[in-house]
């Protein structure tokens, strides 16, 4: 999320919740640039929008392991975002990435909750498209993208019987509590974070969802440094998850998670058996769970 665009979100007064988001129009560049196999898809909304989406198709000569739905977080398009998900097609994971309404190519105006259509126009697709039937699904929720994702599952709990696991990147816990961070950091704001604060939308919030989602397995990714999003958030989002569930501590700035091989490697290891993965302290030194029988070197407990 952008600092700017919260603040501006306050300080204009306003609860509408389409102050959460900030597109960018056009389209920049496709990943052909990154010499990647893509297609371009158009998605259909309930409500009669057109919406641009990319299939990254897995790499040729590489056996397909899943599917992965890929949520943007609220700013750019889909250009700016490609970063999450490039590197999956190379792994066997075909993916589809989504430009949500009002995003780079797609139609209309984003606003909630409006935009949870564009989250069902794409598990629809997914459902009549024969490159993915038979194939485990997982969904991949980036920063607001995985927000909008919680509330999304919750109020389509068939949905999360459908997943394999459910991948989380940065995601605020709670809208308001984001806002409130962002006028604290300035001197300009500080002694109106808490009454403006309240002018934010809070109701679709993951936190007020996360304790719902019982049908699917869950990786929440966290860095202790980010910026936007404090560390706080995926914290609270673990605590009220139930399990199966990890939390995964990383570095670096917001959602900028798999630009290090470590943590594309995380989700690798995850997604082999994520009912199991308990996080990898010590990738490199131990082979994945589960544990060698009478290992000395294997923890006694899991980190969380």
């Amino acid at each position: 999320m952008r600092i700017l665009g919260i603040l501006c979100l306050l300080l204009t007064l306003s609860g509408c919740s389409s102050l959460l988001f900030y597109p960018e129009p056009g389209q920049l560049f496709t990943p052909e640039k990154a010499k990647l196999d893509y297609r371009e898809v158009n998605l259909t909304t309930a409500d009669g929008l057109r919406l641009n989406a990319w299939w990254l198709p897995a790499k040729k000569g590489v056996e397909v392991k899943g599917t992965v739905l890929h949520l943007h977080g609220n700013g750019g398009n889909l250009p700016m975002h490609l970063g999450g998900s490039w590197w999956l097609p190379e792994e066997g994971y075909q993916v589809l990435l989504i430009d949500y309404r009002g995003y780079g190519l797609s139609e209309g105006e984003p606003s909630l909750p409006a935009i949870y259509q564009d989250i069902d126009a794409a598990f629809k697709w997914l459902d009549q498209a024969p490159e993915v039937k038979g194939k485990p699904l997982i969904l991949l929720g980036q920063s607001l993208g995985g927000s909008m994702a919680v509330h999304y599952l919750v109020q389509h709990p068939e949905r999360q019987k459908q997943l394999k696991a459910f991948v989380l990147d940065g995601v605020p816990a709670s809208y308001r509590s984001i806002g409130r961070f962002a006028l604290s950091n300035s001197w300009l704001t500080w002694a109106f974070q808490v009454p403006l604060s309240w002018l934010v939308p809070d109701g679709d919030s993951a936190i007020n969802s996360m304790a719902q989602l019982n049908d699917v397995p869950k990786l929440i990714y966290h860095s202790i440094d980010d910026p936007i999003v404090p560390l706080s958030n995926g914290i609270r989002l673990y605590q009220a998850a139930p399990p199966p569930r990890v939390l995964q501590l990383t570095r670096g700035g917001h959602v900028q998670t798999f630009a290090d091989p470590v943590w594309r490697k995380v989700m690798l290891r995850y997604l082999d058996d994520p009912q199991h993965f308990n996080g990898l302290r010590r990738l490199g030194e131990i082979p994945n769970y589960p544990a060698p029988p009478n290992s000395e070197d294997e923890p006694s407990e899991s980190p969380q």
